[in-house]
């Protein structure tokens, strides 16, 4: 009989059970008659075995470090021969039984990954004891020693014990014991009860439920994906449930052997499930997810399945990926990652499509599909619904047709065959100069591209057939090419496909809640095709080791012309490539109130229908970046900005100034307020207009009240939740006074607070109101009554000078963030001409807990005036931008004086920062 090991080589290497048998068989001579003592001298044995298997599990893993299936099908052969022995000690030496009756009769089984044999060094040993009856005393006995030695073992046991009738009524009634029965392996024992098991389980569970187990394997699978980020371009992907990890193949494989009856994977191709070549992709990237997902448990020294930042960097190394132009190493480990996902995919798809036209082929299928005819197919034929191709080398004769497919499905609303699928990926490479060239092919491509109906879904598939990079060349260079970054959460392709079927919703409607602006400005589009080829464009020069957005404006230069686009359309998707980053830079980094960000940002843009343009751009480049990115607060400061600019670009025609959105804003306050004329008058005046650009209309409210509440006070402090910013409002009213910005950065830090957005404004009376926005340190809630209250104690005493506030962060220790796995270099940019009253610091660090605080302080020390603060975060790196002054009011310009500033600042920066590996280009990424 044929076992999951056969093919291990040198197994007597991995742990010799007949020497070790004999060992114990010597102890027991030893110890005769103290059971206790014989137990531990066994375990004892067992352990040494244990320890040394797992070794050499591991130096075969560090010889073949992307091969892991020889790993897995070690440990489990080692646990195996661990339990065999075990047992045999047991029930020789513990608990001889001379003359057993038919219900002292125990057989031991695998279930489960363990049944399949495949084990990584911290997976659950998932056994069962068999009995054909109730358990008797014996058999009790003896699973109460084993277990309790196979924890004295340390290992991690997941058992069950059931007579076979109890086996056979759970699982029918679970799907998950089902599915673990479904691959349950004899180890040891008495091969008639678990021969009796399994014929039982043949028969009584798997017999005429096929269709149902598929359905319920297929449920939990979307469930699963729907829990794991329902992509396989996640970038701190699980490799064991994520989209495309090992679930998937074990799915394949649980499918293919509930319908026909196979015992292992190989047996698919017998059955017409797989290829031979199919059969090969599913074992090459099961072999290199296994060996990803067993280095994830050697560093982490438990179960660990997410592929986290800081343990890419180290599976990088360890597989021996090198950097090469442009890429890094852990870069180039994701992307190899990622393409073994992608098979994991397009398997699934095609093994899929294999079982319903096999059930098809009996007059029923397992797909349902619900469609209407076209009359027109363009030379392809339906079948049951689908596209599909009316001979095998209907590509081959015209390659164009490949772009076509696409073209057709979209227009008709149909699926693609996955044969038909399984076709244009092996003809995906006809694609060549002069298929690129074809005016036919480039037109059906721009009909997917600007498709009204769903062109996510079609570029989806055209990425997933091979098609997609093959006929945009530079497009293909970034599949699967991971962005070694926190703020990123998918792959380049991903990210691009994702925020084509953004624009795609926004145009249909589908968002105006969440972009109420970019939904009103669609219509009023010139340039709807540059759009949505700036949209495909703008990331598509990443990796390439320089400015993704120079390099991507001139690729668009030489791509656009080819795709169809008049000069014209050419020169703004272009420009619109150039200046992805430039909307939101402005936005979340610079203050908006004051009148030369404006006009600086209108220098670049030039035209309201280049501002439209680049605002939709904006939104859905941030949108697609993944969830929870977006948020109100970037909305409110895009549509400020855009406001703002086109006030100036429309000059004598514009609907609202900003004088008259100060007004407005001026007149809301009045009427929530309702204070008598007089009284509202006094507090208006009070602030300057800046602050009422600046603060949106619920912040205005929420500070007038604040000050009115305060009376004559010098101090008033407000904390309380702000949901639309998913973060604590924390609101200062104070006298103004060199320090006051720092002093209150560091009472927040103090009180476990992290700082995600400062403005500060001082009033004309002296008088100082300062908002900040406040998270823990992991991004998480701040907003629990013990943590409020001491937010607001801290920056009291703060402000009274009670304590040394460096002195205090300093005995403090900092919680780790996931950010540390990254090196930033710090970097300080002061610009004297962005602001005609203020001197613009922007610093760039790895983000960290406290960094504001000592950003603050080298400002204060520097005996500078902090006037606004603009606090961003892109995952990892945090910008900082100030605007100051001298303590006298005017610019910082004296040269020596601004390289002070510049060294206190990078200091500050990097005071927990290792050495940096390499300058860092981008400030803005999106």
């Amino acid at each position: 009989m044929t076992t999951p090991f056969d093919t291990l080589p040198q197994r007597r290497a991995i742990i010799d059970r007949r020497a070790l048998s004999d060992a114990i068989a010597a102890i027991a001579q030893e110890k005769k008659g103290d059971s206790a003592q014989l137990r531990a001298a066994i375990v004892g044995e067992l352990r040494v075995a244990l320890e040394n298997g797992r070794s050499e599990a591991a130096r075969r893993l560090a010889a073949r470090p992307t091969r892991g299936r020889e790993m897995v099908s070690a440990l489990a052969f080692l646990v195996d021969q661990i339990l065999r022995i075990l047992y045999d000690a047991t029930t020789q030496y513990l608990y001889p039984i001379s003359n057993p009756s038919t219900g002292e009769r125990l057989a031991l089984i695998a279930v489960g990954g363990y049944g399949r044999g495949e084990m990584a060094p911290f997976s659950d040993v998932d056994i069962g004891f068999i009995t054909p009856y109730k358990p008797t005393g014996w058999t009790e006995q003896v699973i109460e020693s084993m277990l309790y030695s196979l924890w004295d073992l340390g290992l991690k046991v997941g058992h069950s014990s059931r007579s076979i009738d109890e086996t056979m009524r759970m699982a029918k009634a679970d799907l998950t014991v089902r599915t673990a029965l479904l691959e349950a392996r004899y180890v040891w024992g008495d091969r008639g009860v678990y021969e009796q098991t399994a014929t039982r389980f043949s028969s009584e569970v798997m017999e005429d439920t096929a269709r149902a187990f598929v359905a319920d394997k297929l449920a939990e699978r979307d469930a699963r994906h729907k829990r794991m980020g329902d992509s396989r371009y996640v970038v701190e992907p699980n490799v064991k449930e994520g989209k495309g990890g090992l679930r998937d193949l074990h799915t394949l494989f649980w499918i293919g052997k509930y319908v026909n009856r196979v015992r292992s994977v190989s047996e698919l191709v017998d059955a017409g499930l797989l290829t031979t070549n199919e059969l090969r992709q599913f074992q090459k990237a099961e072999d290199f997810l296994w060996a990803v997902r067993c280095h994830l448990h050697l560093i982490a020294g438990r179960a660990e399945d997410r592929l986290t930042f800081d343990l890419q960097l180290e599976i990088a190394t360890r597989t021996h990926f090198a950097a090469r132009a442009g890429r890094s190493a852990v870069e180039r480990f994701m992307h190899y990652y990622f393409l073994n996902a992608k098979t994991v995919g397009d398997l699934t798809a095609v093994f899929l499509a294999h079982l319903d036209d096999v059930w098809a082929a009996r007059g029923r299928r397992y797909i349902p599909s619900f469609f209407r005819r076209p009359r027109k197919l363009d030379g392809f034929i339906l079948d049951r619904g689908r596209i599909a191709l009316p001979s095998d080398n209907f590509f081959v004769e015209d390659p164009v047709r490949l772009l076509e497919i696409f073209a057709v499905a979209d227009r008709h609303g149909l699926a693609i065959h996955p044969a038909a699928m399984r076709t244009a990926s092996r003809d995906a490479r006809l694609i060549d100069a002069r298929v690129r060239k074809d005016p036919r092919a480039n037109a059906a491509f721009m009909d997917v591209l600007t498709s009204p109906r769903d062109p996510e879904t079609v570029l989806r598939w055209m990425n997933e057939a091979s098609v997609f990079g093959r006929f945009i060349p530079d497009f293909g260079r970034v599949v699967a090419q991971m962005q070694f970054d926190m703020y990123h959460h998918y792959t380049v392709d991903e990210h691009t496909i994702r925020a084509v079927g953004l624009l795609a919703k926004i145009e249909k409607g589908d968002f105006k809640d969440d972009h109420p602006l970019s939904s009103n400005l669609m219509d009023k589009l010139i340039s709807r095709r540059a759009l949505y080829v700036a949209v495909l464009l703008h990331d598509i020069a990443k990796g390439r080791g320089g400015d993704h957005s120079i390099l991507g404006a001139e690729l668009a230069l030489r791509l656009c012309p080819r795709l169809g686009l008049t000069p014209a359309e050419t020169e703004t998707v272009s420009w619109l490539v150039r200046y992805h980053l430039l909307m939101s830079a402005t936005a979340f980094k610079r203050d908006l109130s004051d009148y030369k960000t404006i006009l600086d940002f209108i220098e670049v843009v030039q035209s309201p229908e280049r501002l439209r343009l680049l605002l939709i751009l904006t939104v859905v480049d941030i949108r697609a970046v993944g969830p929870g990115v977006w948020n109100g607060w970037k909305r409110q400061l895009l549509t400020d900005l855009y406001d703002s600019a086109e006030e100036v670009l429309r000059l004598g025609h514009k609907q609202k100034g900003r004088s008259e959105r100060v007004a407005a804003k001026q007149q809301a306050l009045r009427d929530i307020l309702d204070l008598p004329d007089a009284d509202f008058s006094a507090l208006q005046k009070r602030f300057p207009e800046s602050y009422w650009v600046a603060e949106p209309e619920d912040i205005l409210e929420h500070n007038a009240r604040h000050i009115l509440a305060a009376g004559d006070s010098p101090l008033s402090i407000a904390a309380e939740g702000y949901p639309r910013r998913g973060a604590t409002l924390v609101t200062v009213y104070a006298a103004d006074h060199p320090g006051l910005f720092y002093r209150i950065a560091g009472a927040i830090h103090l009180a476990g607070g992290n700082i995600i957005d400062a403005r500060i404004h001082t009033m004309r009376d002296g008088m100082a109101i300062d908002n900040f926005l406040v998270q823990d340190p992991l991004g998480g809630r701040f907003d629990s009554p013990d943590q409020l209250a001491r937010i607001k104690r801290c920056i009291e005493e703060a402000l009274a000078n009670r304590h040394k506030l460096v002195t205090k962060l300093e005995a403090r220790p900092l919680p780790r963030t996931r950010a540390e796995a990254f090196q930033i270099v710090p970097n300080v940019l002061i610009d004297n001409k962005a602001s005609n009253r203020f001197t613009v610091v922007e610093v760039n660090a790895r983000d960290r807990p406290a960094l504001l605080f000592s950003l603050a302080n080298a400002l204060f020390q520097s005996k500078l005036t902090v006037h606004s603060a603009h606090v961003a975060t892109y995952g990892e790196r945090a910008v900082d931008t100030f605007y100051l002054t001298d303590l006298l009011g005017g610019k910082v310009e004296s040269k020596a004086r601004l390289q002070s500033l510049e060294r206190r600042l990078l200091e500050a920066a990097g005071a927990i920062t290792e050495e940096p590996a390499e300058k860092v280009k981008e400030t803005a990424p999106a």
